[in-house]
C-alpha cells in the first residue's frame, strides 16, 4: 500500500520535469560565433566592455596589411581604417588588437568570435553574404596575372597548360579555374607562399587582385602585371551575420572619412595617389 501511494509523486515529478525540459529558451547553448550570454550583446558593446577592437587583418599583402619583420609592426592601408574603427569607437586608435587571417580562416575566426571584424582585402561575393554580413565597398580592385618581365604569357588566353599560382580560399582561386580551365592552378596558404613559389619556378604566374600584385611588384621589379584586370573586385569589411548595429557603425566611419578627405589621404599615402 505505502508503495502504492509513493508512486503518484514520483510520477508528478518526472512530469514536471519534462515539461520544464521542454519549456527551455536555449539561451545557454553556445552559438556558432562564440556563444553564451556575450553573444546576446552587439559586437560594439562587446568591444566598449573588453576596451579594444580586434581586427582580422592580413600580415603578409603589401600595401594593405604586412608585418615587419624587424619591427614586428604590422602596416598599410587596411590597417589605417582599422585603426580609424577603433578611434571612432573607443576615442584612441591605439586601442587594437590584430590578428593575422589568411584567405581561407578569415570567416572561421570571424563566426567563432575570435575577431570583431574582418578587414582583409576582402572581395564582396553572394557566396561570402550567406556567412557575414558586409560593410559598403570601401576599395575597387580586379583580378590580374603577375610574371617575370621576360614571360611569354600575355593574358588569359596564353594560360593552356601553364602552373598559375593562387591562394586558398580567395575568389582569385575560383575565377582563375573558370576563366582558364586548361592552366594548372597550384594553391599556397598565403600570398608570401605563393610570391616565393613564383620566384622560385614553381608556377609561371600568380594570379590574385591587381593591387596585390602591385604590391609584390614594387619588391622585385624582375616581375609585371599584363592582361589587364578580368574581374571586378569590391573590398568590403565583414561582420557576423545580423550585426546590422556593427555594420551601420563601419559604414558611418567610411561615409565620415570619404567626407572629411581622410580617405583620400590614406588612399593616397599608400596607393600612390587619390581615388578617382
Amino acid at each position: 500500500m505505502k508503495k502504492l501511494l509513493k508512486w503518484p509523486s514520483f510520477m508528478l515529478v518526472l512530469i514536471l520535469s519534462l515539461v520544464l525540459s521542454g519549456c527551455s529558451t536555449g539561451t545557454d547553448t553556445p552559438s556558432a560565433s562564440g556563444g553564451g550570454d556575450a553573444e546576446a550583446k552587439g559586437t560594439i558593446e562587446r568591444i566598449k566592455e573588453r576596451g579594444k577592437l580586434i581586427a582580422g587583418v592580413k600580415y603578409d599583402t603589401k600595401l594593405f596589411g604586412l608585418k615587419d619583420p624587424a619591427s614586428g609592426s604590422v602596416e598599410g592601408f587596411d590597417i589605417d581604417i582599422a585603426k580609424a574603427l577603433a578611434k571612432q569607437i573607443l576615442g584612441d586608435e591605439t586601442k587594437i588588437e590584430l590578428k593575422e587571417v589568411t584567405s581561407k580562416t578569415r570567416i572561421p575566426m570571424l563566426q567563432n568570435g575570435d575577431i570583431d571584424i574582418i578587414i582583409a582585402t576582402m572581395t564582396i561575393t553572394d557566396e561570402r553574404k550567406e556567412q557575414v554580413d558586409f560593410s559598403d565597398v570601401y576599395f575597387e580592385a580586379g583580378q590580374s596575372l603577375l610574371v617575370k618581365n621576360d614571360s611569354a604569357i600575355t593574358g588569359l588566353e596564353s594560360l593552356s597548360g601553364v602552373k598559375v599560382l593562387a591562394v586558398k580560399g580567395s575568389t582569385s582561386a575560383q575565377n582563375i579555374r573558370e576563366k582558364a580551365p586548361d592552366a594548372e592552378v597550384l594553391e599556397f596558404d598565403n600570398y608570401q607562399d605563393a610570391f616565393t613559389a613564383l620566384k622560385a619556378g614553381k608556377g609561371e604566374a600568380l594570379t590574385t587582385d591587381n593591387i596585390i600584385l602591385i604590391g609584390m611588384q614594387q619588391t622585385d621589379n624582375s616581375f609585371q602585371l599584363v592582361g589587364g584586370n578580368f574581374t571586378s573586385e569590391p573590398y568590403g569589411m565583414a561582420i557576423r551575420k545580423g550585426d546590422t548595429a556593427f555594420v551601420e557603425e563601419v559604414n558611418t566611419l567610411l561615409k565620415s572619412m570619404k567626407d572629411s578627405g581622410e580617405y583620400d589621404t590614406l588612399h593616397e599615402k599608400w596607393l600612390g595617389s587619390k581615388p578617382e
